[in-house]
């Protein structure tokens, strides 16, 4: 209600997803439970066990980025290709792992290069399964 009458900012797109990925470098994000990190996919890996695939992916930590591998969950919506701006979703941070391969967590969206202030990046396809229960935090 006190938002009313606060002049909205204008989305920033940019011209491709490595410019966005740029940008999100530039912003400060930090590794933390439940935290969606916009990444660039490297590479594409081959498939899991349970029908997941996984990728070599650039999360944009760091304030340079930082190379790990994920995956999709096993009933993803759908998964993403070499070159695409995605999110990805920390679950949990092994601090047992060296650092290169302590984040622990899944692809859960594909990003369009639209960053909306206050609001975070437009959401182009959710590969997050249906099945999948949100965790609760107290």
């Amino acid at each position: 209600m006190f938002n009313l009458f606060r002049r909205q900012k204008e989305p920033i797109p940019f011209p491709d997803n490595q410019a966005a990925f740029a940008h999100a470098c530039t912003l400060g994000y930090q590794p933390l439970i439940g935290a969606l990190i916009p990444a660039l996919v490297l590479e594409t890996g081959g498939f899991g066990p349970e029908g997941e695939r996984t990728f070599q992916i650039n999360l944009a930590v760091d304030g340079v980025g930082r190379a790990v591998w994920s995956s999709t969950l096993k009933d993803a919506k759908g998964f993403p290709k070499e070159g695409d701006f995605v999110g990805f979703r920390i679950v949990m941070i092994a601090s047992d792992l060296p650092e290169h391969a302590n984040l622990i967590g899944y692809l859960a969206c594909r990003l369009e290069p639209v960053l909306v202030p206050g609001k975070g990046w437009r959401t182009a396809q959710v590969y997050t399964p249906d099945n999948l229960k949100p965790a609760l935090r107290f």
